[in-house]
């Protein structure tokens, strides 16, 4: 199983892209500013998109991907991109983007009958079976309703898991489920510094310190991929990370990155 990252910062500037990773070339987990980086014939090849959550920085690629490829995938017959996500993430994207004001509704063009996108609700601890890949929906604590994903890397791999917490503070059911599977790769997010220790709590996202905490709770040394570092608070975050006593293996993520399992 291939991953490529193409996005994983926490917000833009030259350089940085928000947060979208391509798996196996026809499954997106989170549409954020990186999916711009794709070709036409990429951006046509994807059949299903996982959405953690709402907010802006991972969903803005949606309905832009939408347009680009709905004309590509007219003539070549392909079925409607299936978009998976918690019902309240759905119904924030049918409200706030596919709303004829934000953006023309995608799940109803070019027709009602034949759309590019097809909305699908999932909820924590559903086990779906997409783009040849077994997915996992993991929980996450955060300021909406918001999940993870664990992807099953295949037979072949032992079945070890690719893991996406997605945007969440501290959380010990994720801890709890990922101690009964085999973690290969854990992709996690740190967006503050500890001195932002404060703003990293209201917000609930983790700080290097909250970091350590929560990796303290997963049992087997992994690989660890650290993501939704701010641009201009890289220094700061991994001098924290860098700080932490961890059994793990500790890495910062980049755009262009490509994981295997």
């Amino acid at each position: 199983m291939k991953i490529r990252v193409l996005g994983c910062s926490g917000a833009i500037a030259a350089g940085y892209k928000t947060t979208a990773f391509l798996v196996d070339d026809n499954i997106l987990v989170d549409a954020g500013t990186g999916v711009g980086d794709l070709s036409l014939d990429e951006l046509a090849r994807i059949d299903h998109i996982l959405v953690s959550h709402a907010h802006l920085d991972h969903v803005l690629s949606i309905p832009l991907l939408a347009d680009s490829v709905l004309r590509v995938r007219e003539r070549a017959g392909r079925p409607a991109i299936q978009v998976h996500a918690l019902p309240e993430t759905l119904e924030a994207l049918r409200r706030h983007l596919f709303n004829g004001v934000i953006w023309p509704d995608f799940t109803r063009l070019p027709s009602a009958e034949s759309p590019v996108l097809c909305l699908h609700p999932i909820e924590i601890g559903q086990r779906l079976e997409i783009g040849g890949r077994s997915v996992e929906v993991l929980s996450a604590v955060h300021t909406v309703p918001a999940c993870g994903f664990a992807i099953d890397a295949g037979a072949a791999s032992g079945h070890a898991h690719w893991v996406f917490t997605g945007d969440t503070g501290p959380n010990p059911a994720l801890w709890k489920r990922l101690a009964q599977l085999r973690v290969s790769q854990l992709v996690i997010e740190c967006a503050f510094s500890d001195s932002e220790h404060e703003l990293a709590l209201i917000s609930r996202h983790l700080s290097p310190a909250q970091l350590g905490r929560e990796l303290d709770q997963l049992g087997e040394a992994v690989d660890v991929y650290i993501t939704h570092i701010k641009p201009g608070e890289i220094r700061a975050v991994m001098a924290g990370i860098d700080g932490l006593a961890s059994r793990h293996r500790l890495h910062p993520l980049e755009a262009g990155q490509v994981l295997e399992i």
